[in-house]
């Protein structure tokens, strides 16, 4: 028999793209970092090529792999089309987005905190830039975000996370007159311009000699000693990074859950509840604003 694609193996395939790897796709999957290894070597032993393909820290999809993924979204789609059509009952879905910055390290305990909000719901997750996830949130294809600062989409104020500076270990500024580097994420970006505004007002010239579209792709910059970045904080250093504490300090960024038009109000009351409470116990020196 012809080998054959496994849906489930294809579900844990689009959540790595939508959630933005394989340990955050095991937190929204709420199964081990193992297991959704090992449904892509499944999936490309079908195949016959290599799906991923690892940068250092990063995973990228290779050619075989984007094409894989078109596919499979399609396959999903209908496959969950025709259970509607034979009248099979599937819970309802919350599409729910956040920044990397926000859930890098909150992601597993925030997704449970939401579950329990919601146990009638299936959970989908969706990482992404805040101007990306307020667009998508204008638009209705999701139904609330997190995301970090000011915005004109409808919504409320659950929290904040404190603004931090952070650097390669033994990285050390340059000496005066020389240009100083900062990593950033690609504009439009709020803590981008955040950290321009505050290294220039300290007088100092300010290059970017790398950017990134992403927080996986900052932190490998900063890592690789190319300059500072300037990144909320849930109270630990980025794993491979210090503290930088010679540089203006920032305060901390709001935390806002931004929510589609129509939304039911009681959803996003609920949500706003738990994550007020979750984030106020996070970073409690900073206590969910009101």
């Amino acid at each position: 028999m012809a080998a054959l694609l496994d849906l489930v193996q294809l579900r844990t395939f689009v959540t790595i793209a939508d959630s933005g790897g394989f340990g955050r796709a095991a937190a929204v999957l709420r199964t081990s970092q193992p297991t959704v290894s090992q449904h892509v070597r499944a999936l490309e032993r079908v195949v016959g090529r290599p799906l991923v393909e690892r940068t250092g820290r990063l995973t990228r999809f290779t050619a075989a792999g984007e094409t894989l993924l078109a596919e499979a979204r399609r396959l999903l789609a209908a496959h969950d089309e025709a259970m509607g059509r034979l009248g099979v009952e599937r819970p309802a879905t919350l599409t729910v987005g956040a920044t990397g910055d926000a859930a890098d390290h909150v992601l597993p305990d925030l997704l449970t905190e939401l579950r329990g909000a919601f146990p009638r719901h299936d959970m989908v997750f969706r990482l992404d830039r805040t101007t990306e996830l307020a667009e998508a949130t204008t638009r209705g294809t999701l139904d609330m975000a997190l995301i970090l600062g000011a915005t004109t989409v409808p919504g409320v104020e659950v929290g904040a996370l404190p603004l931090r500076w952070f650097a390669a270990p033994g990285w050390s500024p340059p000496i005066a007159g020389r240009r100083f580097p900062l990593v950033a994420f690609q504009e439009p970006c709020g803590l981008r311009q955040q950290a321009l505004r505050a290294l220039e007002g300290e007088g100092l010239v300010v290059t970017v000699p790398a950017e990134a579209t992403n927080l996986d792709g900052v932190l490998a910059g900063v890592r690789a000693g190319l300059g500072v970045a300037l990144l909320p904080s849930s109270g630990t250093a980025p794993p491979g990074l210090e503290e930088v504490t010679c540089l203006p300090p920032q305060g901390p960024v709001a935390v806002r859950l931004a929510r589609r038009r129509g939304l039911d109000p009681r959803i996003e009351e609920t949500a706003a509840a738990v994550l007020r409470k979750f984030f106020g116990s996070l970073v409690p020196e900073h206590a969910a604003l009101a």
